[in-house]
């Protein structure tokens, strides 16, 4: 996919949107069957008997009927579940959602032409917002390749959402505003907002129809740069976004109380196309770790990040990048796509700008001065305190492995990302002495504005293959003839996923039916089972790849006493970024990642010894 991106072609971005197929409503007895096994490595002999039961009962009773309305729901729409989603997953969630919710990474930048140096930030943050704005100029003209599966087209609306895009807090439910247009749709934001200690400023990307250049666009950072250095700091109103839900939708309303231009401003980081910001601090990091600056990324100054943008972009002082994003309009495939085509432009031009040094007649950039008065100041005081005594207890890891990569593991035949999962299974079988529910994520991009399902890496198969591994009486042969069932297993999960099998999706509907109905919620979602197997977002391990590029991110973990684990996977290396909290004394991000490690080398050792 990767390969497709930098290329023009004649295909339009979003010309196959209208002829995707609908997402299908997979079968109620293939989907409880599935569940059924999924909960079983949780399960002794008389609970598990007890689940068959109640699944058994919800089959041939209040299932069928909630089934049966699902369908009728999915005659109507041509994805029943996305509104839903939205809703549940996102915008009724009333947790902060900036730790919580967002997702964040690091830029690869350092492992080639642009590693650590004080004195680059503003001349590297010109060339790569200029090549983030080149990116922008392609989805408006829809010359973005469509991301294709063989000859398949998949799904290319959540790419709509990455500039232009913001979450508005409401009092009991978010809401998403998208101001991106296409070229042929008409006119469309073309100005970027900037955050440098605790101010917000506003520059227009566009000169006399052009795009500006890299030097132009240093110009205007260096303003900004230079008057926040030798001018107090500004009040921090975007820690504002950072808040409790329902805390953040009152402060808001009532800073445009205040003033109505106040709404004005809003309204212009709002559309902007994203937020970039100027931070003075300058993360340790090395090629083989990444944690403390994606720590920053994740966790940094609220008074530099727009939580409920889609899109911010991190500038360090020692010419380190980064990224975090609001998940509710898109999910993270989205943005390592943009930072995949940005990586490769850096290289391609070796870090450098390699056209003209003049700079034409621009008009400053505007700075966004807010009406606030002492209950705001104090609402800004609160929103960061609460922000930082949560982020002061998030732990974040991110190493990579460099012994060997999807080469060898391509070489003994096995799938490097199953592979990871399996490992996975197996440290966190060995930190913990049991098995661990496991969130893993699928697209489902084949079907129209499709976004993801679960696939439960934590099979039987895994299960008996990790207790193989700590049992001293089993031979090697037998471990990896259990490995490999393991493998099957999760390949043909993942299959069922891809193509709108999967269940989690479709159980999740049922219930949302028996809500909007009004009747009592079915015995099988307050069954102890379903949550022990993770449903109901209660999973101990939340997972995702993040792809084959060098691209990487991390969310928090889904539960508190559970973990974050995302991936990148290459030739030579996989990456690895763990989340955990220190208040829970069981959890481990450190210990969880070094026995990973040791999986990785216990597997490649099996498949060696053993002869295949």
């Amino acid at each position: 996919m990767e390969n497709q991106l930098a290329k023009s072609t004649e295909e339009r971005t979003f010309q196959y949107q209208d002829s995707l197929p609908s997402l299908p409503v997979p079968s109620l007895e293939e989907s409880l069957k599935k569940y059924l096994e999924s909960v079983k490595p949780f399960a002794n002999k008389e609970e598990y008997k007890k689940t068959e039961e109640i699944v058994q009962k919800f089959q041939d009773g209040i299932g069928r009927k909630l089934h049966q309305k699902l369908l009728e729901r999915a005659k109507g729409k041509r994805n029943w579940l996305e509104e839903w989603w939205l809703n549940v997953a996102y915008l009724d969630a009333r947790l902060p959602s900036q730790l919580n919710v967002n997702f964040a990474g690091p830029a690869p930048y350092i492992e080639h032409y642009w590693p650590p140096k004080e004195g680059t930030q503003l001349e590297r943050g010109s060339i790569n917002l200029w090549h983030n704005l080149n990116y922008w100029q392609l989805l408006r003209k829809e010359k973005v390749p469509v991301h294709k599966v063989g000859n398949n087209p998949l799904d290319m609306d959540q790419f709509r959402m990455v500039f232009s895009t913001c979450k508005i807090p409401g009092i009991t439910r978010d809401s998403i505003m998208n101001y991106f247009r296409t070229e042929s749709e008409g006119r469309s934001p073309t100005h970027i907002t900037v955050l440098c200690r605790g101010r917000v400023f506003v520059f227009d990307v566009m000169h006399e129809g052009c795009l500006m250049t890299p030097p132009e666009i240093h110009r205007q950072l260096t303003y900004i740069h230079k008057k926040c250095h030798s001018e107090p700091d500004g009040p921090g109103i975007p820690a504002l976004t950072s808040e409790e839900r329902t805390r953040w939708a009152k402060a808001r309303e009532y800073l445009i109380s205040l003033d109505p231009e106040n709404l004005t401003r809003l309204e212009k980081i709002q559309s902007s196309l994203l937020v970039y910001s100027l931070e003075d601090s300058s993360p340790h990091v090395t090629p083989e770790d990444y944690s403390q600056v994606t720590a920053m990324i994740l966790a940094g100054d609220p008074t530099l990040r727009w939580g409920d943008k889609s899109y911010n972009l991190i500038s360090f002082s020692n010419g380190v990048f980064g990224c975090n994003c609001d998940h509710a309009p898109f999910d993270a495939m989205v943005l390592v796509n943009v930072n995949h085509y940005v990586d490769e432009k850096i290289v391609e031009n070796e870090g450098r700008w390699k056209g003209s040094e003049k700079v034409r007649d621009i008009s400053l950039p505007e700075e966004l001065v807010f009406t606030v008065d002492d209950k705001i100041l104090n609402n800004i005081k609160q929103a960061e305190a609460q922000y930082l005594k949560q982020a002061s207890d998030l732990q974040i890891v991110v190493y990579a492995f460099t012994s060997f990569g999807k080469k060898l593991t391509k070489k003994k035949r096995l799938h490097p990302d199953i592979f990871i999962q399996l490992a996975l299974q197996l440290a966190y079988y060995r930190l913990h002495g049991r098995p661990g529910s496991c969130y893993e994520t699928a697209m489902t991009r084949y079907f129209y504005h499709g976004r993801t399902e679960t696939v439960r890496s934590c099979t039987v198969e895994a299960v008996r293959w990790c207790q193989s591994m700590q049992d001293p009486s089993t031979s090697p042969l037998e471990r990896q003839r259990k490995m490999l069932q393991a493998f099957a297993k999760h390949d043909k999960m993942m299959k069922y996923c891809l193509a709108g099998k999967g269940f989690d999706r479709h159980l999740l509907g049922l219930l949302l039916i028996a809500k909007e109905e009004d009747l009592p919620v079915p015995e099988l979602f307050t069954d102890p089972l379903f949550s022990k197997s993770g449903g109901g977002g209660n999973f101990v391990l939340s997972t995702s790849l993040i792809g084959y590029s060098r691209v990487l991110g991390v969310v928090v973990p889904m539960v508190h006493n559970g973990y974050g684990f995302f991936y990148h996977i290459r030739d030579d290396r996989f990456n690895v970024a763990s989340t955990a909290w220190k208040s829970c004394p069981e959890t481990d991000a450190e210990k969880l990642v070094q026995l990973v490690f040791r999986s990785f080398q216990d597997m490649m050792q099996l498949m060696n010894t053993a002869h295949l």
